[in-house]
């Protein structure tokens, strides 16, 4: 057949090796399913023993009354804010209380721990600036 028959044989070949990812095409421990969590073990015997503590459970809140609704279309315009840096977040959230203080006399320089300040950062989970920092 010649060079028409290899080039369809290997677009063929190579078709097949994209399918659908089954059973049959995966390793043993593989179990078609739709992505969900094992709930349970295979005994030695093969036999699946379910384990109710690894049933996931959903924590869905009450939306009575809600007024957004859940999808936004992709059509859906441009939002008109700009996006929100550091420096507005502090004018938003942290500089009125500042200045509150300061009109009452009651703002004192030693303890900004009192707005959110954090002169160390040890202990925390995210470091601002870690060890590791490239410099």
């Amino acid at each position: 057949m010649g060079l028409l028959g290899e080039l369809t044989r290997g677009l063929v070949r190579g078709a097949d090796r994209t399918a659908a990812w089954t059973s049959k095409r995966g390793p043993r421990t593989f179990s078609k399913s739709r992505g969900t969590k094992v709930v349970g073990y295979l005994t030695c015997s093969r036999k699946f023993k379910f384990v109710p503590e690894m049933m996931p459970k959903l924590v869905v809140p009450d939306l009575t009354g809600f007024k957004l609704r859940p999808y936004v279309s992709y059509r859906a315009p441009a939002g008109s804010e700009p996006p929100l840096t550091a420096h507005d977040l502090f004018q938003e959230t942290v500089a009125p209380r500042i200045k509150e203080d300061i009109q009452e006399g009651t703002f004192d320089a030693e303890n900004l721990e009192k707005y959110g300040f954090e002169p160390s950062q040890e202990g925390k989970l995210f470091q601002l600036f870690p060890k590791n920092f490239v410099r």
